[in-house]
C-alpha cells in the first residue's frame, strides 16, 4: 500500500504476461511496451483506496463525559442533576443551592425524600411531576427526568413556588373580597325586606333607624369598591415609574384636610415648610396616598387627640413624608401584616369606623410604584408613626445639598 492506495500486483502481472505474448508474436518491442505500461497505469488508477476499520469509540469531544457536562450545566439558571442509574453524579449551582451541597454522590431517593419525586425517578423512561414541598413546606416544584441512555438521565427543576403564590394569594383576595362585599350587602338586603314586609305598620322611629343602617351600608359598599378599583389601578401602573414634578408642601396640607373632612380638621397639626419640595410622582396617587393615612391616624388615635403630619428630606435626597396619632398603637406581631388586604388588627372596630382594610394596601402599592419607602413604627399606649419616603427631584435635591 502506497500512499493510502493499494497496488495492483495481479494487474502487474497480467500486464507483464501480455507483454510477452505480443512480442513472441511478432509485435515490436516497443508497442509492447507501451501496451504493459498503459495497462499496468490503468490498474493503478482504478485501485480501490483501502477502508479503514469503523472505531468502536467516539472522537474526542464527543464523549459525554461527567466533566463536560458539568461545564455545560453548571452556569444553567435551573437545577439541574445528571444520574448515573439513581445516583447523582453531577449538579450543578442552582442545584446546590436549592437542595444542598451534599447531594453529590447521594443517592437521588434519598436527597429528595419525597414520595413523589421518588415516584418519578423510579418509572422506566422520561416523566414530569409537579412536587409540593420539595426544598420548604410552601415550595412547589415541576420536575422533569430525561433519560439519556440505559444508564444515566438528566433531572431537570423548574420552581413554581412564586406563581403558586400569586394563585394563592389571587384566589385569598377573591374569598375576602367576595365576604367584604357579602356583609354589607346582608345587611342592606336584610333590612329592605323588614321595611317591604312591615310597610306602613313599621313605626316611624324604626324605619328611620333602618333607613340610616341601609344608607350607611350603602356607603360602606361603595367605599369598598371605590378603594378596590383604586388599588386595580394602582397595581396596573406599578410598572411605570412617575415622572411628573409634585410639590408636596402644597400637597400635603390640602390632602390631609380633604382625607379629614370638615368635621376633623381641626384636630391635624403640621410640621410642613413653607419652601417647596419637588418630588417626582403621580400627584393623584400622592393625595390618594396622604388622604388614606390620614383617615386612618384620625379613625384609630385617642379621641380629642392630634395628629401630626409632617414633610422633610433626609441625606439620601428622598423626601420623608411622616403621620403620628396619638392612639392605643399596634402591637408588634401586627405590623408585619398591615399592607396586606383586608387585614385588620380588631376587625369590629375596624368596621365600625367604616374602614375597608385597604387603605394601607394601597398606600404601600403606591409607594412601591413610586421606588420609595414605607416604614411602620408604633409604640402600644402611645400611637403610631407612618413614615414614607420617594425620591426628590434630582436638580431639587442638588439643591438642597
Amino acid at each position: 500500500m502506497t500512499e493510502g492506495r493499494t497496488i495492483p500486483i495481479a494487474g502487474i502481472v497480467l500486464a507483464l504476461a501480455t507483454g510477452g505474448v505480443l512480442v513472441a508474436a511478432g509485435e515490436s518491442p516497443w508497442l509492447a511496451s507501451a501496451a504493459v505500461a498503459v495497462w499496468i497505469v490503468s490498474f493503478w488508477l482504478v485501485a480501490p483506496q483501502p477502508v479503514a476499520p469503523m472505531s468502536t469509540q467516539q472522537p474526542e469531544g464527543m464523549q459525554l463525559t461527567r466533566s463536560g457536562m458539568r461545564d455545560l450545566i453548571e452556569h444553567s439558571g435551573l437545577p439541574v442533576l445528571m444520574l448515573d442509574g439513581s445516583r447523582i453524579i453531577v449538579a450543578n449551582a442552582a442545584a446546590r443551592e436549592a437542595i444542598g451541597t451534599h447531594i453529590i454522590g447521594q443517592d437521588a431517593r434519598v436527597a429528595f425524600r419525597h414520595p413523589a419525586a421518588v415516584d418519578l425517578l423510579s418509572r422506566h423512561g422520561g416523566g414530569a411531576a409537579t412536587i409540593q414541598g420539595l426544598t420548604t413546606p410552601r415550595s412547589s416544584w415541576h420536575m422533569t427526568r430525561q433519560p439519556i441512555d440505559d444508564r444515566y438521565c438528566l433531572i431537570e427543576l423548574v420552581d413554581r413556588t412564586a406563581e403558586a403564590d400569586v394563585s394563592r394569594a389571587h384566589t385569598d383576595f377573591v374569598a375576602n373580597a367576595s365576604h367584604e362585599l357579602r356583609t354589607p350587602l346582608a345587611s342592606i338586603i336584610g333590612y329592605m325586606e323588614t321595611l317591604i314586609e312591615e310597610g306602613e305598620a313599621i313605626e316611624p322611629k324604626r324605619a328611620s333607624r333602618f333607613h340610616a343602617i341601609v344608607l350607611r351600608e350603602a356607603r360602606r359598599l361603595q367605599s369598598l369598591v371605590d378603594d378596590l378599583m383604586s388599588l386595580s389601578r394602582v397595581e396596573a401602573e406599578k410598572h411605570d415609574q412617575p415622572r411628573e414634578h409634585v410639590d408636596l408642601s402644597l400637597l400635603i396640607p390640602q390632602a390631609s384636610r380633604d382625607g379629614a373632612g370638615a368635621e376633623r380638621q381641626e384636630r391635624l397639626e403640621f410640621a410642613v415648610p413653607d419652601d417647596r419640595l419637588l418630588a417626582r410622582g403621580d400627584h393623584k396617587q400622592l393625595e390618594q396616598l396622604v388622604r388614606n393615612l390620614v383617615d386612618n391616624a384620625l379613625k384609630y388615635a385617642a379621641p380629642g387627640t392630634r395628629v401630626t403630619i409632617g414633610l422633610s428630606y433626609d441625606d439620601r435626597h428622598m423626601a420623608v413624608i411622616t403621620v403620628r396619632d396619638r392612639g392605643d398603637g399596634i402591637a408588634p406581631e401586627h405590623i408585619p401584616h398591615l399592607t396586606r388586604r383586608f387585614y385588620r388588627t380588631d376587625p369590629g372596630r375596624s368596621r365600625a369606623a367604616g374602614g375597608t382594610g385597604l387603605g394601607l394596601a394601597i398606600v404601600k402599592h403606591i409607594v412601591d410604584r413610586h421606588r420609595g419607602r414605607l416604614d411602620i413604627a408604633s409604640q402600644q399606649g402611645e400611637g403610631t408613626t407612618v413614615t414614607v419616603r420617594i425620591p426628590m427631584v434630582p436638580e431639587e435635591a442638588a439643591a438642597m445639598s
